[in-house]
């Protein structure tokens, strides 16, 4: 019966389009208890999905009312979450949003990943800045939408190293970026991963980093890092008022929970006192996700 609901091409293409949480887990969780090679179908059912997110996806909406506006690969990610009060994030709330919590409890992310392999409107490859680091201070919100709760992300502040790039995310979302230097560093000794982020203001370079021992997993179903990873809306205020959300499509990643994280280095000149001070402080929470293939749609202005 596994087999034959994960292979009905109604049941696939509800997967492919929609790539939620829920559908993805069910699957997986049915290919991994087949008595015999099961890690090798589960496997194959991640890289079917990669791709479907990847290659399918994006054809099968541009055909439809989204419209792609990039393709690329989100990997190596350090997430480092730190809990606040919800009256420092008021400010930055779009119109027509509302601060999500975790059990009662508003959190700020520091965020550290690589983009890998990025395509404007999902083909087209600009020389130079196809590969590149980003860093970003988000939280999070929600929005309803007829019977749909759509859980999303607003931005800070991100960096990149690329003056095109934060100029484009500028004038297309209205996004808070700037162009600093950046570099990272990856490091795997058997079991241990330690990811490192690095970006200079001032001549100062400032890091995120967190290591991890042990293989990977899937967030358990009302987990802190379900709740930080399975945000799947972006929202962005404009300088009049108004708020743009786009949607962003990609698998659930599987983490790791940290076992030894922090930032160090200046942070008020980029956030402000209040907020430069509390990344400043150990976080509350911190793991590396492994990332995946993600499609990034044009926003809409809300009306």
């Amino acid at each position: 019966m596994a087999q034959s609901n994960f292979f009905d091409p109604v049941h696939f293409r509800r997967l492919v389009s929609r790539l939620t949480s829920p559908l993805t887990e069910k699957y997986i969780g049915l290919l991994a208890a087949l008595p015999e090679d099961g890690h090798v179908v589960v496997a194959l059912a991640r890289d079917l999905i990669d791709w479907a997110s990847r290659d399918v996806l994006p054809l099968i909406d541009m055909s439809e009312t989204r419209k792609v506006f990039l393709t690329a690969e989100w990997l190596d990610l350090v997430m480092l979450n730190y809990e606040v009060d919800p009256g420092f994030l008021e400010k930055y709330v779009p119109t027509g949003t509302e601060l999500d919590s975790f059990l009662g409890k508003t959190h700020v992310s520091l965020v550290g990943f690589r983009f890998c392999c990025t395509k404007l409107l999902g083909s087209l490859a600009v020389p130079l800045h196809s590969d590149f680091e980003e860093v970003n201070l988000r939280f999070y919100v929600r929005r309803k939408e007829g019977g749909e709760n759509r859980r999303g992300v607003v931005f800070i502040a991100e960096i990149v190293p690329k003056q095109a790039v934060a100029a484009t995310a500028r004038l297309i979302y209205g996004e808070n970026y700037i162009c600093l230097p950046m570099k990272h560093a990856v490091s795997i000794d058997g079991p241990k991963r330690t990811v490192k982020y690095q970006w200079q203001v001032n001549n100062q370079w400032s890091q995120l980093t967190a290591d991890a021992i042990g293989p990977p997993q899937l967030p358990r179903n009302g987990s802190l890092e379900q709740f930080i990873t399975e945000h799947y809306w972006g929202y962005s205020r404009q300088r009049n008022g108004d708020t743009v959300e786009y949607q962003v499509a990609h698998v659930p990643w599987r983490v790791w929970v940290s076992s030894a994280s922090g930032f160090e280095g200046g942070a008020t000149d980029l956030y402000g006192g209040e907020l430069g001070r509390i990344i400043q402080v150990q976080p509350s929470s911190a793991f590396i996700a492994d990332g995946s293939p993600v499609t990034v749609f044009k926003g809409t202005r809300l009306s």
